[in-house]
């Protein structure tokens, strides 16, 4: 089991890192976001433990950008940011679990275990679609069912598709699609934003010039709405 550590607090990363290994995962530790976002790109991991404080990228925005990427890996925050409004930010984001430092070691391994079986578990029947009025998206094969066409998504298209299912009835703004979707060092013009908009609606909008699904509101973002009013 391989566990990815962004802590970048040298002191706490070895403490957690000898422990981790010392129950028998293999651990890579970072203490930039940036480069963390790298590690992940290229590697398997079975969980990540994440600092929100971090140089570059902070641990909120690894947590969303790896989450619309990958439903399975398990995800803890630890973190001196202890409020509320952190821990439902992070839960939000899609951490499996928040830890506010100073916390206790053994809580930490134990927490870590649970996660890692239950994700295992959850994989091997999690659902990979999703389903509105007609239409349908398999992210695992990006198979897309519309009322209109039948396509093969592209990854982008699938990954976009996705945000804007999770924020569902939220407006999604421009610069958060193209850091979650793209990254952080990938900026397309906002204008390939509409044109997957565009494509979105000749897919699956029963009259794509009156859309009631994928809606631009205009100087600030996205909102997919799946029922219609």
């Amino acid at each position: 089991m391989r566990i990815l550590l962004v802590e970048d607090e040298e002191h706490i990363r070895k403490v957690i890192k000898v422990n981790l290994e010392i129950e028998g995962y293999e651990v890579i530790a970072t203490d930039n976001g940036r480069k963390a976002l790298e590690i992940i790109e290229n590697q398997h991991f079975e969980l990540l433990i994440l600092d929100v404080m971090l140089p570059e990228v902070n641990g909120f925005q690894i947590c969303e950008q790896v989450r619309l990427r990958n439903p399975e890996v398990g995800i803890v925050i630890v973190s001196a940011k202890d409020t509320s409004t952190d821990r439902i930010t992070g839960l939000k984001l899609g951490a499996d679990d928040y830890l506010t430092k100073p916390f206790n070691l053994e809580e930490l391994l134990l927490r870590v275990d649970k996660i890692i079986k239950r994700k295992s578990s959850e994989n091997a029947k999690e659902a990979r679609s999703y389903s509105w009025h007609g239409n349908k998206i398999d992210f695992t094969t990006y198979q897309a069912s519309g009322i209109n066409h039948s396509v093969t998504m592209t990854k982008k298209e699938a990954l976009l598709l996705k945000l804007l299912i999770e924020r569902k009835n939220e407006v999604v703004s421009r610069q958060q699609i193209l850091q979650t979707v793209w990254g952080y060092d990938v900026f397309p013009s906002t204008r390939t934003i509409d044109n997957f908009i565009l494509s979105f609606r000749k897919y699956f909008e029963p009259d794509p010039k009156s859309p009631v699904y994928f809606h631009s509101i205009r100087g600030v973002g996205y909102r997919f709405t799946p029922e219609i009013s």
